[in-house]
Order: C-alpha cells, then structure tokens, then sequence
C-alpha cells in the first residue's frame, strides 16, 4: 500500500504537470510575475483554489460523458468557467443601474451547468472552514445554496416575470450585497481618474509610476491600431458622441494578480460623453487566455464558434451577463485575441472578511445562488447567440426535477472532498514552490 508520503508525491507530480500545460509557456515569458501569483496562492487554501482552475477541471473531467443531471443539453451550457464565492460584485450596467451580480468571466465557456455548481459548493467549504464552521453547518450552507438555485431556475423556467425575479440592486439587495452597492455608489469616476491621471497642459494624461509603462512608438501604434478593430466590435449604442472614443493616451500594464501573471495590458484613455475632463474613461486591453474548462471540452461546435479567446470572452459575457459593461469587446494585437473593457469607478467586490454570523452567511448565500441561476439562465437561445440553442432554465429544471433529492446532496458531498483535496493540494503546492520544485521560478 502506498504511503502518504508517496501518494503526496504522485499528487504534486500531477499538479506540476497541469500547471505546465495551463502556464507553462506564460511562465516562460515573465517568472517574476508568476512569483508574484504564486506567492499570493500560498497565502491560503482559498487563494491557492481561486488560482488553481485549470487543477479542478482536470479532476472534474470524468464527469465530461455523463454523471447526474447533465444530459445532451445541460452537459453544453453557457458557464462562468471559474464559479467561486469570491467572483461575485457590482458594476454599472447599460442603463446605469448598479447591479450586484456574478463578475469575472475570463473563464467563461460553454459545458456542464453542474461544473460551475461544484466550483462554488467547494469555495464554500474552504471559507467555512477557515471561519471555524462545523462540517455540518458547512453541509447545511451548501443545501442553502443549491435550494436557493433550484427555486430560482424553476420559477425562470415556468416564466417569472421581471419583477418576480429582480436583479439585485440598491432597492432590492440586502446585507452585504447591499452594503457593496452601497460602498459602489460612493465611488465616482473623479475618484478613478484622480488615481491614475493627472492634467497636464490642460489635457488629461496617465500618470508615471503606479505600475504604468511607457510605451515605444511602435508598440503604441500597434495598440492604436487594435483599438480601432475594436470600436468595429462595440454595439452603436456605446457611442453616446462623435468623439467619445478619442484617444488621449495610452499606457502599458503587465498583470500581476491570481488571474493575469504574465498577461500583458495596456490601459487606454478616451474622451468621454462631455468635454468636461471628469467625464473621460478608461479601458483596459488584455490578452485574453485560454480558459481552463476549455481543455476539458471536446465538442467542435464550440471549439469553432470562436475566432479567438477575446471573442471568446466578450461573447460569453454577453452571453450571461444581462446589459453588460457597453465598452465590452474585442481585438487582435500582434495575432493574439485581446478583451477590452471599462476600468469600471463603481466595482466593488463582495468582502467575505467581515462576513462571519452563520445566518448572514446562509443569506448571502442564498442570494449567490440565486444570482447564478439568473446567470445560467440568461444565455440561451434568447441571448443572440446561436451556441446554445434553447431555454437552458427548462433544460435544467427537466434534469433537477427528475432527481430532486439526490440535488443538493451531489453538491454537498462534493464540496466536502474537494474542500479536503484543495487543503491538501495547497500544502503540496507550497512544499513544491518553497523548495524550488517548480520549473522555471
């Protein structure tokens, strides 16, 4: 019988390999800022999991021909790719609103709905567990949660009306979705602007430092000339003025964070709807990257509908994400698929450090739930988009009435193993990147 030292070391051989596939060749490029990355998911189990996508899809990826309530339509579903309790906050949506909602779709893809579920019944496990709850109250969290997204597919899928289901917004949020929203409506675009620019010569311009990079004549006309091929990408609505897409300066940006080691970026500036100067906005300019669930995705249907993975992203977004960010959209730079979008003044995140009260949990829960069955349900065949075919809250409220109790059960029992597997593969991890074992850091 193996030991656990032997099968510790079989484990860290196979997270090893799965990274190099997932960053191997973004490593290669920039070491520094995977040392960054990699630093930040030592900190904890929960940030070694939110970085480790490609790592829980090449665990699930069994489940990729079958398993409980996934079937030819619930098994190829618009899906947020990287569900985890912490990918949820607001923005300003297109018709000014503040919503509250899931965010992050870098990973988004199209496969089994259960995928994006079991992703978030295991971050639940791993915050409860560092909050000191009890493996039944985290049990009890995550039936929470599944019955809060069953109740809501089923009522979307027998044709709630709007404000049956609302969205969460200042007026119907509670708790700390509230408390985010409200936090958002305090920031204002000034805000933004007065931390990453200042007036020079009466014009706004990029300040130096901060992470910014000057960039070269050609490296700047390359960019400029992206930008255009992205303008051709934008719904005319965003365009609220002639001139509201004047570029007024433009700086380069390498990403740092869990999500974007190594990505390169760049940070645009443009005039906004008025010649006021507090009215310009900023947007960003990435690479795009491949998602993680991609790999795990055999059908062709998919892997053809996109033109690369900036398309790829800004489809899926629209896809799940009702009146969606309105500089949202695409282009190439140097051949490779780039996302473009709004440094957004009004995006909070929702802040789990001061969320401890079991029964504030359960609600936020609850409300999480709900907002990712509003999310499965709005990219289907009435999003605009002929990659998902049909009513995908009737597809799955079909498979979960066909098996009501085994629902929240599947969840549970899948959020207590592989809450103890990310444990473990974090203290793997860290063994392995403190003592050198990982190529090329």
């Amino acid at each position: 019988m193996p030991t656990q030292q032997t099968l510790a070391g079989q484990r860290g051989e196979h997270i090893l390999a799965v990274f190099d596939t997932a960053f191997g060749e973004l490593l290669a490029a920039d070491p520094a800022a995977f040392r960054v990355k990699f630093r930040k998911m030592a900190a904890s189990a929960f940030a070694f999991y939110r970085g480790t996508a490609s790592l829980f899809y090449a665990d699930v990826e069994q489940e990729r021909d079958g398993g409980p309530y996934l079937d030819e339509r619930t098994g190829r579903v618009w899906i947020h790719g990287d569900l985890h309790a912490e990918n949820f906050g607001t923005y300003m949506d297109a018709n000014g609103r503040l919503i509250f909602n899931v965010n992050d779709f870098d990973e988004a893809y199209v496969g089994p709905f259960t995928w994006d579920l079991k992703r978030f019944a295991a971050s639940v496990a791993l915050i409860g567990y560092t909050k000191a709850l009890s493996d039944e109250k985290i049990s009890e969290l995550v039936r929470i949660y599944a019955a809060a997204y069953r109740e809501r597919i089923h009522a979307l899928a027998v044709g709630a009306k709007d404000d049956e289901v609302p969205p969460f917004t200042l007026e119907t949020a509670e708790g700390p979705l509230l408390d985010a929203l409200r936090d958002a409506r305090s920031l204002t675009r000034f805000g933004l602007l007065d931390s990453m620019t200042s007036i020079r010569d009466f014009e706004r311009r990029f300040s130096a430092g901060g992470g910014s990079v000057e960039l070269d004549a050609a490296t700047r006309y390359k960019v400029l000339a992206s930008f255009d091929g992205y303008l051709e990408t934008l719904p005319e609505s965003s365009l609220s003025r002639p001139d509201s897409y004047r570029v007024k300066d433009v700086v380069g940006r390498r990403g740092i964070g869990i999500g974007s080691a190594g990505l390169p970026s760049y940070n645009i500036l443009l005039e906004g709807n008025s010649d006021a100067l507090e009215n310009d906005v900023v947007i960003y300019m990435k690479q795009a990257q491949t998602p993680a669930v991609s790999r795990h995705i055999l059908d062709e249907r998919v892997r053809s509908y996109f033109h690369h993975e900036g398309h790829r992203t800004v489809i899926s977004q629209r896809a799940l994400q009702a009146h969606a960010d309105p500089w949202l959209g695409w282009t190439e730079l140097d051949g490779t698929g780039q996302l473009v979008a709004e440094v957004s003044p009004y995006a909070v995140d929702l802040d789990w450090s001061d969320i401890d009260d079991p029964a504030e949990i359960a609600a936020v829960v609850a409300d999480l739930g709900r907002a990712t069955a509003t999310m499965h349900a709005a990219a289907d065949d009435q999003s605009g988009h002929s990659l998902v075919p049909f009513s995908t809250e009737r597809a799955i409220d079909a498979v979960i009435a066909a098996d009501e109790g085994g629902f929240a059960e599947l969840l549970v029992d899948f959020a207590h193993s592989y809450g103890a597997r990310a444990r473990a593969d974090h203290q793997i991890f860290v063994d392995l990147f403190r003592n050198g074992r990982i190529p090329g850091l």
